[in-house]
């Protein structure tokens, strides 16, 4: 991930979350992590936070949907 906390998310398409779909739990929570340290920097400026906070709710909801999955899986397991 890029240590320049005004540039881009590392992976991220033009739109803010046109790939999340795309990417595996891990790689997900990874760049969330990342959105969150670069937001909470307070060096981003509005335009830029604001496209990286649209990206990360959509990787909260994308790391959501596989959590919720994964519950599912063990839950139907142990039934």
């Amino acid at each position: 991930m890029p240590k320049d906390p005004a540039g881009p998310v590392e992976g991220a398409p033009d739109g803010p979350a046109d790939d999340v779909a795309d990417l595996g739990y891990e790689e997900a929570r990874d760049q969330l992590v990342d959105i969150v340290a670069r937001l909470e920097s307070g060096q981003v400026g509005l335009e830029d936070s604001m496209r990286l906070w649209q990206r990360g709710e959509a990787l909260a909801a994308h790391c959501s949907t596989w959590l919720d999955a994964a519950e599912a899986r063990i839950t139907a397991d142990d039934a």
